[in-house]
């Protein structure tokens, strides 16, 4: 199952995908992205695909000659991404950014350090 989430603003098409890329829902994936990226710069975000099968990989190699770059931040993603010689944006928590959602520490929660000022 995949899920894709789509983020438009004036200058940037963000499509954030979650699950397995393969078969028709990549293909899917393939047209919904053409239809919305006319002129604006396009960005796939990997993080939480799980799966890519050849459909899929075809689909990227796709949108990388479209003009597309990819948030790879994971081995897996990474490794397909330079398997097909896909271009990977070089700052990925800008981008997380420009998704609308905070910059977070992978789930882990932090100790509160805060201590007394000192007078």
């Amino acid at each position: 199952m995949l899920r894709v989430e789509i983020c438009d603003s004036a200058d940037t098409l963000i499509l954030r995908l979650e699950g397995r890329f393969t078969g028709d829902d990549a293909e899917y994936t393939r047209t919904l992205t053409a239809r919305f990226a006319a002129s604006v710069k396009v960005l796939i975000d990997l993080t939480e695909v799980v799966f890519i099968d050849a459909v899929g990989e075809e689909v990227l190699s796709f949108l990388g000659r479209f003009g597309a770059e990819f948030v790879a931040p994971n081995s897996y993603t990474l490794d397909v991404c330079e398997r097909l010689n896909l271009p990977v944006a070089p700052n990925v928590s800008a981008h997380v950014n420009a998704l609308g959602k905070p910059h977070t520490n992978g789930g882990q929660s932090r100790p509160n350090r805060s201590r007394p000022r000192k007078k």
